[in-house]
């Protein structure tokens, strides 16, 4: 199997995942990026570590990082027209999540903005299931709070 063919299959969730953790950045240029090291790294992959796509996804997330710390105090701009509720709820979400810990960001990004199940999740943050399981759970009462999310 090729390189290419390898990594094709988690490309979605590379870029998925490298939107969520620099929005700021080109999204496709941290894939690249990603890419790139995953290709310099291949020989260091180890299957009794985990997946390909935790190990990849681990890479992007890494990148994505250093993307982001270049990033650092762009502001988006705020769209208009009838869209401004819905913009408002979305940075009411992000400025919350900006409240997160790193760890907590990277947690609910992986588990439910890229769709990794735990144990995925687990391999990217270098960690075990159980500690993902309380990372989200903290995480998910922390934004309940800050968005004073009832019920």
């Amino acid at each position: 199997m090729t390189f290419e063919d390898w990594v094709r299959p988690h490309l979605g969730a590379m870029a998925r995942l490298a939107a969520r953790l620099a929005p700021y950045a080109d999204r496709d240029d941290v894939v690249q990026e990603a890419l790139a090291r995953a290709w310099l790294k291949r020989h260091q992959y180890d299957t009794a570590r985990g997946t390909p796509a935790a190990w990849l996804l681990a890479i992007t997330a890494d990148q994505a990082r250093k993307a982001a710390r270049r990033f650092r105090g762009t502001t988006a701009e705020v769209p208009d027209g009838g869209v401004a509720a819905e913009w408002d709820a979305r940075m009411d979400v992000r400025r919350a999540m900006r409240q997160l810990t790193d760890r907590q960001r990277l947690a609910i990004d992986c588990h439910y903005f890229v769709g990794l199940s735990t144990a995925e999740t687990a391999a990217v943050m270098d960690c075990s299931v159980g500690t993902v399981k309380s990372t989200l759970a903290d995480a998910r009462l922390r934004l309940r709070t800050l968005l004073a999310v009832t019920g």
